[in-house]
């Protein structure tokens, strides 16, 4: 069973996103970078969170040694000349621009000529920023360590995590020191509610936040949610990998789950924590067979861990890891991390 507590009323605002030359207030923190970033064989070598597609085909990831782009042939460090910040999350909004979430330096938007850098001075709750999100009506959240920041272009609203509940903080503070919580994956279901894993999981009607649970108790952990091509949502952290398909929740899996994917298939991909023979893997759930009590399910790889997972347009599953980034292309994995040179 399924309950919703009531936990905060929210208002909120809609405005339309923009950044660098699109703002049309006074712009702060412009960094201008004549360096095009250093183009480079490899990608990659530390950490890499998250992986996404551009429209023209590019793909960025986010790692703890820089944006790093991918056009087909080679990797190009675009932030390297700019920030040395260690990054969790990309986004492309839809005019066209690239937000970067760093831990430490806030968020970066670059319009493919220069950079705008928003940080707590600008209104940001948090320095930390572990996710990045895009609605349907342009505004962009953001997930940061302490709750989550809401940007409509102009200014930033903010929303902080205390226990079991979200609240809106209206004296215009904010914290650049780490928080011992903070929200996670963000997305806006086809209704137009709002899932946010901020620790457990909360959800924004239009009229209040409310907490989701299963048989009466919290998730614990979440880093995960997204929403199906059949409406289901997706649940993944401390508790496994759950479905819920708007009355009863299914649970799949009761490891650690760091993120989950579907393919155009309607294939479930997951990045699983440790268990006892397997360690971190890479699990494929067929689609066709998610209706059964024990779905199939094939694990595609292990690595000591496994984060963000991207399908590309030509049905490539790329994903990050501890050492880079890798792409499998339904026959074997390549690796474009940095190689040693044996002397």
């Amino acid at each position: 069973m399924t309950k919703l507590v009531p936990v905060c009323a929210l208002l909120m605002s809609v405005f339309c996103t923009s950044c660098g030359q699109n703002q049309t207030e006074e712009k702060k923190n412009i960094i201008n970078s004549e360096n095009k970033g250093i183009i480079t064989p490899y990608g990659p070598n530390r950490i890499t969170r998250n992986i996404i597609q551009d429209r023209k085909g590019n793909i960025w990831m986010a790692a703890f040694d820089g944006i790093f782009k991918y056009d087909g042939k080679s990797f190009t460090n675009v932030i390297s000349e700019v920030s040395s910040a260690r990054f969790f999350s990309v986004l492309e909004d839809r005019k066209g621009n690239l937000w970067f979430g760093s831990i430490g330096s806030g968020v970066y938007c670059y319009d493919g000529r220069s950079f705008e850098n928003f940080t707590t001075e600008e209104g940001l709750l948090n320095n930390e920023v572990t996710s990045i999100y895009e609605d349907k009506k342009g505004n962009i959240w953001f997930g940061v360590s302490g709750g989550a920041s809401w940007y409509d272009g102009k200014s930033f609203r903010n929303y902080i995590t205390d226990g079991n509940a979200v609240n809106e903080d209206r004296t215009g503070k904010t914290s650049p020191k780490r928080q011992l919580s903070g929200v996670g994956p963000i997305i806006e279901d086809r209704k137009g509610g709002f899932w946010f894993g901020a620790g457990g999981v909360f959800r924004y009607d239009g009229r209040s936040f409310t907490a989701f649970t299963h048989n009466g108790k919290p998730f614990k952990n979440v880093r995960s949610i997204i929403e199906d091509k059949k409406g289901n949502i997706w649940l993944g952290g401390a508790d496994g990998l759950w479905r819920y398909d708007g009355s009863a929740i299914t649970n799949f899996n009761q490891r650690f789950i760091g993120r989950i994917m579907e393919d155009k298939d309607g294939n479930i991909w997951t990045s699983s924590g440790k268990n006892s023979n397997l360690g971190w893997a890479l699990s494929r759930y067929d689609g066709k067979s998610l209706s059964n009590e024990k779905p199939t399910v094939t694990i595609v790889a292990n690595k000591p861990m496994t984060f963000g997972i991207l399908e590309d347009d030509k049905g490539s599953i790329w994903f990050g890891s501890f050492d880079g980034v890798h792409r499998y292309d339904g026959k074997t994995i390549t690796d474009f991390k940095r190689k040693e040179v044996k002397k």
